[in-house]
Protein backbone atom coordinates (compact mmCIF):
# COMPACT_ATOMS: atom_id res chain seq x y z
CA UNK A 1 0.00 0.00 0.00
CA UNK A 2 2.68 2.68 -0.20
CA UNK A 3 3.22 4.78 -4.35
CA UNK A 4 1.39 7.65 -6.27
CA UNK A 5 2.61 11.43 -5.41
CA UNK A 6 0.97 13.39 -8.06
CA UNK A 7 -0.42 15.96 -5.59
CA UNK A 8 1.89 15.19 -2.84
CA UNK A 9 4.59 18.30 -3.26
CA UNK A 10 1.21 21.08 -3.99
CA UNK A 11 -0.86 19.84 -0.95
CA UNK A 12 2.17 19.15 1.64
CA UNK A 13 3.19 22.91 0.71
CA UNK A 14 -0.38 24.07 1.84
CA UNK A 15 0.54 22.06 5.41
CA UNK A 16 3.92 23.77 5.61
CA UNK A 17 2.55 27.31 5.38
CA UNK A 18 -0.10 27.10 8.28
CA UNK A 19 0.94 27.51 11.65
CA UNK A 20 -1.10 25.04 12.54
CA UNK A 21 -2.93 23.32 15.79
CA UNK A 22 -0.16 20.46 15.94
CA UNK A 23 2.78 22.82 16.32
CA UNK A 24 1.94 26.50 17.08
CA UNK A 25 0.16 26.28 20.40
CA UNK A 26 2.55 24.29 22.32
CA UNK A 27 6.22 25.01 23.31
CA UNK A 28 9.02 22.58 24.65
CA UNK A 29 7.97 19.96 22.96
CA UNK A 30 10.46 16.96 22.80
CA UNK A 31 10.32 17.11 19.30
CA UNK A 32 11.74 20.45 19.06
CA UNK A 33 15.45 19.63 18.77
CA UNK A 34 15.08 17.29 16.20
CA UNK A 35 12.78 20.13 14.36
CA UNK A 36 15.39 23.15 14.93
CA UNK A 37 18.45 20.97 13.97
CA UNK A 38 16.08 20.09 10.62
CA UNK A 39 15.84 24.01 10.17
CA UNK A 40 19.52 24.93 10.79
CA UNK A 41 20.60 22.11 8.60
CA UNK A 42 18.47 21.48 6.02
CA UNK A 43 15.78 24.12 5.52
CA UNK A 44 16.50 25.08 2.02
CA UNK A 45 15.71 21.09 0.93
CA UNK A 46 12.83 20.83 3.67
CA UNK A 47 11.06 23.90 1.92
CA UNK A 48 11.42 22.92 -1.78
CA UNK A 49 8.12 21.19 -3.37
CA UNK A 50 9.76 18.06 -4.51
CA UNK A 51 11.08 17.13 -1.28
CA UNK A 52 8.15 14.90 0.05
CA UNK A 53 8.12 13.11 -3.68
CA UNK A 54 12.00 12.60 -3.34
CA UNK A 55 11.53 11.29 0.38
CA UNK A 56 8.79 8.80 -0.19
CA UNK A 57 10.51 7.13 -3.49
CA UNK A 58 13.79 7.11 -2.15
CA UNK A 59 12.11 5.51 1.20
CA UNK A 60 10.76 2.99 -1.51
CA UNK A 61 13.37 2.22 -3.08
CA UNK A 62 15.96 1.26 0.30
CA UNK A 63 12.80 -0.38 1.56
CA UNK A 64 12.31 -3.10 -1.28
CA UNK A 65 16.00 -3.13 -2.45
CA UNK A 66 16.88 -4.51 1.22
CA UNK A 67 13.79 -6.98 0.87
CA UNK A 68 14.76 -7.86 -3.13
CA UNK A 69 18.29 -8.68 -1.65
CA UNK A 70 16.57 -11.07 1.34
CA UNK A 71 15.04 -12.84 -1.76
CA UNK A 72 18.15 -13.43 -3.87
CA UNK A 73 19.70 -14.93 -0.13
CA UNK A 74 17.24 -16.65 1.09
CA UNK A 75 17.62 -20.26 -1.46
CA UNK A 76 20.77 -20.39 0.17
CA UNK A 77 20.14 -19.15 3.49
CA UNK A 78 17.76 -21.25 5.60
CA UNK A 79 17.49 -19.70 8.51
CA UNK A 80 16.39 -17.04 6.51
CA UNK A 81 14.26 -18.73 3.90
CA UNK A 82 12.13 -20.66 6.95
CA UNK A 83 10.24 -17.47 7.76
CA UNK A 84 9.19 -16.98 4.19
CA UNK A 85 5.72 -17.44 3.64
CA UNK A 86 6.40 -19.69 0.83
CA UNK A 87 9.53 -21.35 1.18
CA UNK A 88 9.56 -23.36 -1.48
CA UNK A 89 9.37 -20.41 -4.26
CA UNK A 90 11.61 -18.42 -4.62
CA UNK A 91 12.12 -14.65 -6.54
CA UNK A 92 13.63 -14.96 -9.70
CA UNK A 93 15.16 -12.59 -11.72
CA UNK A 94 12.68 -12.32 -14.58
CA UNK A 95 9.85 -11.59 -10.93
CA UNK A 96 12.58 -8.65 -10.54
CA UNK A 97 12.95 -7.13 -13.83
CA UNK A 98 9.47 -7.55 -14.58
CA UNK A 99 7.79 -6.14 -11.50
CA UNK A 100 10.76 -3.41 -11.41
CA UNK A 101 10.09 -2.42 -15.13
CA UNK A 102 6.38 -1.77 -14.61
CA UNK A 103 7.09 0.66 -11.30
CA UNK A 104 9.72 2.64 -13.03
CA UNK A 105 7.24 3.01 -15.91
CA UNK A 106 5.05 4.39 -13.55
CA UNK A 107 7.62 6.67 -12.04
CA UNK A 108 8.62 7.92 -15.29
CA UNK A 109 5.18 8.58 -16.62
CA UNK A 110 3.49 10.02 -13.51
CA UNK A 111 5.30 10.48 -10.66
CA UNK A 112 8.57 12.38 -12.23
CA UNK A 113 6.75 14.97 -14.56
CA UNK A 114 4.14 16.16 -11.44
CA UNK A 115 7.19 16.32 -9.06
CA UNK A 116 9.35 18.74 -11.61
CA UNK A 117 6.78 20.67 -12.84
CA UNK A 118 6.06 21.45 -8.96
CA UNK A 119 9.40 21.98 -8.73
CA UNK A 120 8.90 24.85 -11.51
CA UNK A 121 5.59 26.19 -10.42
CA UNK A 122 6.06 25.99 -6.85
CA UNK A 123 8.50 28.38 -5.26
CA UNK A 124 9.77 27.54 -1.79
CA UNK A 125 7.37 27.56 0.87
CA UNK A 126 8.38 28.98 4.54
CA UNK A 127 8.17 26.54 7.64
CA UNK A 128 6.78 26.57 10.71
CA UNK A 129 9.32 27.90 13.84
CA UNK A 130 7.82 25.25 16.31
CA UNK A 131 7.57 21.36 15.87
CA UNK A 132 4.39 19.27 16.95
CA UNK A 133 4.02 18.02 20.57
CA UNK A 134 4.63 14.15 20.69
CA UNK A 135 0.83 13.52 21.46
CA UNK A 136 -0.08 15.60 18.75
CA UNK A 137 2.61 14.03 16.50
CA UNK A 138 1.67 10.24 17.38
CA UNK A 139 -2.24 11.07 17.16
CA UNK A 140 -1.80 12.52 13.71
CA UNK A 141 0.13 9.46 12.60
CA UNK A 142 -2.59 7.08 13.92
CA UNK A 143 -5.97 9.29 12.49
CA UNK A 144 -4.03 9.21 9.16
CA UNK A 145 -3.46 5.67 9.08
CA UNK A 146 -7.47 4.65 10.36
CA UNK A 147 -8.62 7.34 7.91
CA UNK A 148 -6.38 6.05 4.97
CA UNK A 149 -7.62 2.52 6.14
CA UNK A 150 -11.02 2.86 5.92
CA UNK A 151 -10.68 4.71 2.24
CA UNK A 152 -8.72 1.73 1.05
CA UNK A 153 -10.58 -0.63 2.48
CA UNK A 154 -13.80 0.68 0.34
CA UNK A 155 -11.81 1.50 -2.62
CA UNK A 156 -10.49 -2.22 -2.54
CA UNK A 157 -13.71 -3.49 -1.96
CA UNK A 158 -15.07 -2.08 -4.88
CA UNK A 159 -12.39 -3.03 -7.41
CA UNK A 160 -12.68 -6.71 -6.39
CA UNK A 161 -16.82 -6.64 -5.88
CA UNK A 162 -17.25 -4.56 -9.74
CA UNK A 163 -15.57 -6.97 -12.48
CA UNK A 164 -15.21 -3.83 -15.14
CA UNK A 165 -13.18 -1.85 -11.97
CA UNK A 166 -11.20 -5.04 -11.20
CA UNK A 167 -10.42 -6.21 -14.94
CA UNK A 168 -9.46 -2.15 -16.24
CA UNK A 169 -7.60 -1.40 -12.87
CA UNK A 170 -6.97 -3.48 -10.08
CA UNK A 171 -6.15 -7.22 -11.83
CA UNK A 172 -2.63 -6.01 -13.00
CA UNK A 173 -2.02 -6.34 -9.34
CA UNK A 174 -3.05 -9.61 -8.95
CA UNK A 175 -0.71 -11.15 -11.49
CA UNK A 176 1.30 -12.52 -8.75
CA UNK A 177 -0.23 -14.60 -6.28
CA UNK A 178 2.57 -14.59 -4.10
CA UNK A 179 4.04 -11.53 -2.63
CA UNK A 180 7.51 -10.12 -2.45
CA UNK A 181 8.86 -6.64 -2.34
CA UNK A 182 8.55 -5.35 -5.78
CA UNK A 183 4.61 -6.09 -5.69
CA UNK A 184 4.02 -3.34 -3.92
CA UNK A 185 4.32 -1.15 -6.63
CA UNK A 186 3.24 -3.64 -9.30
CA UNK A 187 0.31 -0.63 -10.10
CA UNK A 188 -1.96 0.50 -12.75
CA UNK A 189 -1.40 4.23 -13.15
CA UNK A 190 -5.24 4.65 -11.46
CA UNK A 191 -4.60 2.81 -8.61
CA UNK A 192 -0.67 4.86 -7.51
CA UNK A 193 -2.93 7.76 -7.94
CA UNK A 194 -5.47 6.85 -5.62
CA UNK A 195 -3.26 5.66 -3.10
CA UNK A 196 -0.92 8.86 -3.76
CA UNK A 197 -3.92 11.20 -3.21
CA UNK A 198 -5.30 9.95 0.19
CA UNK A 199 -1.30 9.59 1.43
CA UNK A 200 -1.02 13.49 0.78
CA UNK A 201 -5.00 14.70 1.29
CA UNK A 202 -5.47 13.15 5.26
CA UNK A 203 -2.76 15.15 6.99
CA UNK A 204 -4.29 18.02 5.42
CA UNK A 205 -7.73 17.20 7.07
CA UNK A 206 -6.94 16.30 9.75
CA UNK A 207 -4.55 19.28 9.78
CA UNK A 208 -1.02 18.02 10.54
CA UNK A 209 1.95 19.62 11.18
CA UNK A 210 4.22 19.02 7.95
CA UNK A 211 6.81 17.13 9.91
CA UNK A 212 3.61 14.40 11.03
CA UNK A 213 2.82 14.45 7.21
CA UNK A 214 6.32 13.64 5.92
CA UNK A 215 6.31 10.78 8.86
CA UNK A 216 3.18 9.64 7.84
CA UNK A 217 4.24 9.37 4.22
CA UNK A 218 7.43 7.52 5.43
CA UNK A 219 5.77 4.98 8.03
CA UNK A 220 3.04 4.32 4.99
CA UNK A 221 5.61 3.60 2.35
CA UNK A 222 7.04 1.24 5.33
CA UNK A 223 3.99 -0.67 5.84
CA UNK A 224 2.90 -1.05 2.23
CA UNK A 225 6.57 -2.62 1.85
CA UNK A 226 6.12 -4.64 4.77
CA UNK A 227 2.76 -5.97 3.73
CA UNK A 228 4.20 -7.39 0.41
CA UNK A 229 7.52 -8.57 1.76
CA UNK A 230 6.54 -12.14 1.56
CA UNK A 231 8.15 -12.60 5.24
CA UNK A 232 6.88 -13.48 8.73
CA UNK A 233 9.91 -12.02 10.90
CA UNK A 234 9.30 -11.96 14.55
CA UNK A 235 9.58 -8.59 14.88
CA UNK A 236 6.77 -7.41 11.82
CA UNK A 237 4.25 -5.30 12.72
CA UNK A 238 1.66 -8.11 12.97
CA UNK A 239 3.46 -9.64 15.47
CA UNK A 240 3.70 -6.49 17.98
CA UNK A 241 0.39 -5.74 17.82
CA UNK A 242 -1.46 -7.29 19.91
CA UNK A 243 -5.17 -9.19 18.98
CA UNK A 244 -4.79 -9.86 15.27
CA UNK A 245 -5.68 -5.84 14.86
CA UNK A 246 -2.79 -5.50 12.33
CA UNK A 247 -3.28 -7.03 8.97
CA UNK A 248 0.52 -8.01 7.84
CA UNK A 249 2.35 -9.88 4.99
CA UNK A 250 0.45 -13.03 5.82
CA UNK A 251 -2.91 -11.94 5.42
CA UNK A 252 -2.36 -9.70 2.37
CA UNK A 253 -0.34 -13.01 1.17
CA UNK A 254 -3.32 -14.70 1.93
CA UNK A 255 -5.67 -11.67 0.10
CA UNK A 256 -3.50 -12.08 -3.06
CA UNK A 257 -4.22 -16.27 -2.97
CA UNK A 258 -7.90 -15.63 -1.31
CA UNK A 259 -9.01 -12.55 -3.23
CA UNK A 260 -12.43 -12.36 -1.59
CA UNK A 261 -10.26 -11.81 1.74
CA UNK A 262 -8.19 -9.31 3.57
CA UNK A 263 -9.14 -6.00 1.96
CA UNK A 264 -7.66 -3.66 4.68
CA UNK A 265 -4.22 -2.00 4.20
CA UNK A 266 -3.67 -1.70 8.00
CA UNK A 267 -6.00 -3.13 10.89
CA UNK A 268 -8.15 -5.98 10.30
CA UNK A 269 -11.42 -4.57 12.29
CA UNK A 270 -13.28 -3.51 8.99
CA UNK A 271 -12.63 -6.85 7.72
CA UNK A 272 -13.76 -8.53 10.43
CA UNK A 273 -17.02 -6.30 10.43
CA UNK A 274 -17.77 -6.70 6.55
CA UNK A 275 -17.18 -10.68 7.08
CA UNK A 276 -13.90 -10.65 4.80
CA UNK A 277 -11.29 -11.92 7.14
CA UNK A 278 -9.34 -14.26 6.09
CA UNK A 279 -6.63 -16.63 7.74
CA UNK A 280 -3.73 -15.66 7.46
CA UNK A 281 -0.84 -17.75 5.55
CA UNK A 282 1.29 -19.68 7.98
CA UNK A 283 5.48 -18.56 6.88
CA UNK A 284 7.66 -22.00 6.58
CA UNK A 285 8.38 -21.99 10.42
CA UNK A 286 4.99 -22.11 11.35
CA UNK A 287 3.59 -24.28 8.63
CA UNK A 288 2.73 -27.77 8.86
CA UNK A 289 3.79 -30.37 6.31
CA UNK A 290 6.42 -29.03 3.62
CA UNK A 291 5.94 -26.14 1.35
CA UNK A 292 5.49 -26.79 -2.49
CA UNK A 293 8.62 -26.82 -4.32
CA UNK A 294 7.51 -24.03 -7.26
CA UNK A 295 8.28 -21.05 -8.71
CA UNK A 296 6.72 -18.03 -7.73
CA UNK A 297 3.70 -18.30 -10.23
CA UNK A 298 2.47 -14.83 -12.50
CA UNK A 299 -1.01 -15.64 -14.19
Amino acid sequence: MSGGRLFITEALSWVSERDNVTGSRFRGSVLQPFWDCLHRNHHDLLRSPHFPAVLSISTYFVLVGLYTALDLLAPTWPRLNRYKLHPGRHVTWPNIWATLGLTTHNHLLYVFPATVAQWLWRPPTPLPREAPTLLSFLLGILGCMVLFDFQYYVWHLLHHQVPWLYRTFHAVHHQYHQTFGLVTQYLSGWELFSVGLWTTVNPILLRCHCLTAWSFMVFNVYVSVEQHCGYDFPWALHNLVPFGLWGGAPKHDAHHQRPSTNYAPFFSHWDMLGGTHGAPTPSGHAAAGKPDKTKLRKD
